[in-house]
């Protein structure tokens, strides 16, 4: 990164004449502003400038498309393209500078909002058959991309060539995500290879994702990579077998992506430093283990363990020298070379190239993109003897990510790549930290090691400061001790880990070299993340106050007079300050969390906050506590006091290690639990802030001294209720039909205003009995999305039906949140985040159902 800024300072300050050539106009500006005389608005306004105005036009106009709730017919986007295409002949001919770039940046508004319009019109019509969901399906394809590897499973993109049922073609989308599923080692199976063309049979299914305050969208995330299904490959005894039909040729990048991830694997010991130096390398992110992921995000170092701009802008550098090293030696054997392109060109060319073949081979994320448009700017511009202000090289390179891909500006990345390099150019505009061009060697070791330490401290302290405020819109959290690692790590990893990474394509022996360094690095980050306060978690705020903190970071980082930076203080301070709202003394608020096919409620009150479950293990190395709970809690700004594990089931114990091992203080109750103090028993009451907690089962009797229960497992499970003297809510795990009626005929006078459905909705909970003696008016529903218990049954859903109460289920309704103070009203995530990229995946069935639920909350009626 900061190679780019230093290169990108250097051809926006530089002066076509030469290398130490004053400039005439102004640092920032270009020559043609300086000669032009200020006469405010009827000044003519050159067509660069006209031009230029486009890019922040584009950038809100894909923006704006990108927040609709739902999608318009073509024929609009293309009427709003062909408007701004018409608007900006108007800009063209218009000689008055104000009138002329806004017209300008209306017209790229316009473009930009129409032209993404269109092609996710494209996209969604490409989307799956619901009738199609979960039927046997013949394709054949390609593997498309470098397989992502579990123990037990792998996953991986597939081209679509063809797809039939039964003999009869089918129209599926392009582009799947498939999975193979083994029980033992998944490298038993067939063997994935990117470019391989394979005849499968498959079950499919609309992409779906969890919906919470602040979490991962993955139906997001596969609309931004093309995927319209995802599915699995049926490998049961009575499936045909998968087909391997040979190699295509296609995705050659991909098949040496994962030539060299594997080889990595075959030569590094260590599973840890080898996932790291596969990330390096071939951008395989998903090669490193999720607990290495905590401590680099703790540390601050996460942006090192990708390829980020800096690696590329570094392997630019290299690539130029020895292009132009080898153009040198070829124009001694062959002057004319050098006459036809000179050396600078064939230097700069080469360079941007290899630049371009590096980010590619690596995945081709957003950092690199940036990186790669940017030196391309740069060396066009200074071969074409031109000067451009940083910001027009800025806004040139955002605008062109977004025409790549326009939901790039979705991604966090995306935020914080372009974020950083802006403030660094705005905090250094005159290049005074790089007098040199960083294409030239400086003239001493010691003043390029001293430029570089200096330039180092200087750029971390400044992102340090300047990003914090983002970071907390993003993650919720902030390294402090990321400064003093980014000071040891940037370098190491730029300088030491990357190099002998990279080199081992060539020579693999360097790759224990550089594993060796990866294991070094992890002891100086592991001292970091053991203080205290090496990272702070913080309520993540709301979107415009986190913006004025952003404001403030960037007022204080600038080089300003002090009294102007110390208005950055003053719009920080909510920021760092800011606490959601909670509960009034004496009510209380129940968060169902979407976790899939498993269990986990936070219920708060004024002072304090509870978790009922812990949500689902997904797989041996993945449950919903570390991928779900953890950081939907933390982004809410909550530490659970207590938490309450109704049974030891899968499904609602799954996430407890994450939860106990985040927050070791929060008091422990389960039924399954060997320490008498740490066990839910009837009769346990508490009091917080004016609302009553009691334990209603299991009783003490059914539980052994050393923790397990006399019943089956669903049996014992933990019955809460929470009440202040107007409301109340019932929590049952998986309670099953006999033990609900035996605790509605021994306590008839209890009632709840909201049930969360016992068992998921089984047909073997939500008895009569219990139904007819709490009369909920609301049912909280949490199942999987498909799942294979077909959850919630229908004799249950006709039960609560007759019965007049309301329900939602999480798959359709995301996270539900039920408040005390607001008892009629259930809100659901996806219909107060409603993005058009939900709607265009949903079976029609569920998009019906998600209105329902909206218009019973709105109105108060029944679904």
């Amino acid at each position: 990164m900061l190679a780019c800024v230093a290169g990108c300072q250097a051809s926006s300050h530089r002066s076509p004449q030469g290398e130490g050539t004053p400039v005439s106009a102004a640092p920032g500006r270009s020559q043609a502003s300086s000669h032009r005389s200020p006469q405010g608005e009827g000044t003519p306004v050159s067509l660069a400038r006209r031009a230029l105005a486009l890019l922040p036009g584009w950038v809100l106009g894909v923006a704006l498309q990108l927040q609709q709730a739902a999608l318009w017919p073509l024929a609009c986007y293309l009427g709003l393209l062909a408007l701004g295409l018409a608007l900006w002949f108007v800009a063209r001919r218009w000689s008055w500078a104000m009138p002329a770039l806004a017209v300008a940046v209306a017209a790229g508004a316009l473009a930009g909002a129409g032209l993404t319009g269109a092609r996710a019109v494209h996209h969604a019509a490409q989307a799956l058959d619901p009738a199609l969901q979960g039927l046997d399906i013949e394709v054949t394809g390609r593997v498309a991309a470098l397989p992502q590897r579990s123990p037990q499973s792998v996953r991986f993109e597939f081209e679509l060539e063809s797809a039939t049922r039964n003999g009869q073609p089918l129209r599926l989308p392009p582009l799947l995500q498939l999975g193979w599923y083994q029980h033992g080692d998944a490298a038993a199976g067939p063997d994935w290879r990117a470019g391989d063309r394979w005849r499968l049979t498959v079950r499919l299914r609309s992409p779906h994702g969890h919906a919470n305050p602040h979490g991962f969208d993955r139906e997001r995330w596969l609309w931004e990579n093309g995927i319209g299904a995802t599915g699995y490959v049926r490998s049961g005894p009575r499936d045909p077998a998968p087909q391997w039909l040979g190699a295509s040729g296609w995705h050659p990048l991909e098949r040496a992506r994962q030539w060299v991830s594997e080889r990595i694997g075959q030569r590094v010991p260590d599973a840890r430093s080898a996932g790291v130096l596969a990330a390096l390398v071939v951008g395989d992110q998903s090669a490193i283990d999720s607990s290495d992921w905590a401590l680099f995000r703790a540390t601050g170092v996460a942006h090192l363990m990708s390829i980020s701009g800096l690696h590329v802008t570094m392997f630019a550098w290299l690539a130029t020298r020895v292009v132009g090293a080898l153009w040198r030696r070829a124009g001694r054997a062959r002057p004319g070379l050098l006459l036809a392109v000179p050396v600078p060109v064939a230097a700069g060319l080469g360079g941007v190239a290899l630049a371009l073949l590096y980010a590619l081979f690596s995945g081709w994320g957003v950092p690199s993109q940036r990186t790669v448009l940017m030196l391309a700017l740069v060396v066009g511009l200074r071969l074409l003897g031109r000067q451009w202000p940083w910001p027009s090289l800025w806004g040139l390179a955002m605008a062109a990510v977004l025409l790549l891909d326009p939901w790039a500006l979705l991604q966090p990345g995306f935020w914080l790549s372009f974020v950083a390099v802006g403030i660094l150019f705005a905090t250094d505009p005159d290049g005074r930290e790089w007098r040199r061009d960083p294409l030239d060697l400086p003239p001493s070791r010691a003043q390029r090691l001293g430029g570089a330490a200096r330039g180092l401290l200087r750029e971390q302290a400044v992102v340090t400061v300047a990003l914090a405020p983002l970071s907390l819109l993003l993650f919720g959290q902030v390294s402090i001790v990321g400064l003093l690692a980014n000071l040891l790590a940037i370098p190491w990893v730029t300088l030491v880990v990357t190099p002998l990474a990279m080199l081992g394509v060539l020579l693999p022996w360097l790759w224990e070299a550089a594993a060796l360094a990866v294991q070094l690095m992890g002891l100086w980050l592991a001292w970091l993340g053991q203080w205290p306060w090496a990272a702070v978690f913080r309520a993540i705020p709301p979107l415009p106050l986190a913006l004025a903190g952003v404001l403030g970071a960037v007022l204080l980082v600038l080089r300003l007079p002090w009294a102007l930076r110390s208005a950055g203080v003053v719009l920080l301070w909510p920021v760092l300050a800011w606490q959601p709202p909670r509960p009034a003394a004496g009510e209380f608020e129940l968060l169902a969390v979407d976790v899939g096919q498993g269990g986990a409620v936070l219920v708060r009150t004024a002072g304090h906050s509870l978790l009922y479950d812990t949500g689902p293990r997904y797989s041996p190395t993945s449950d919903a506590g570390q991928r779900v709970v953890v950081p939907l809690l933390r982004a809410l700004g909550e530490a659970p006091d207590a938490v309450v594990v109704s049974h030891k089931d899968g499904d609602h114990a799954g996430g407890a290690q994450a939860v106990q091992a985040a927050w070791p203080q929060a008091r422990w109750l389960s039924s399954f639990d060997p320490d008498p103090q740490r066990r839910c028993l009837a009769g346990q009451r508490w009091v917080w802030d004016g609302v009553l907690f009691e334990v209603l089962h299991p009783t003490p009797e059914l539980i052994r001294p050393d923790g397990s229960g006399l019943l089956p497992g669903n049996a014992m499970s933990c019955v809460l209720r929470v009440s202040n003297p107007r409301q109340s809510a019932w929590l049952s795990g998986d309670l099953d039909a006999e033990r609900e009626t035996r605790l509605a005929l021994a306590n008839p006078a209890l009632r709840a205003s909201v049930l969360l459905a016992p068992h998921h909705g089984s047909s073997t909970s939500s008895s009569p009995v219990l139904l007819n003696t709490l009369r909920p008016s609301w049912v909280l529903i949490q199942s999987g999305h498909r799942n294979s218990f077909q959850h919630p049954a229908p004799v249950v859903l006709e039960r609560y039906r007759e019965r007049g109460m309301r329900w939602v289920n999480t798959p359709t309704c995301g996270a539900a949140s039920w408040r005390s103070a607001a008892p009629d009203a259930v809100h659901c995530q996806r219909a107060a985040y409603r993005r058009w990229h939900y709607t265009g995946h949903h079976t029609a069935h569920h998009t019906a159902q998600a209105a329902d639920v909206a218009e019973a909350t709105e109105h108060g009626q029944n679904e």
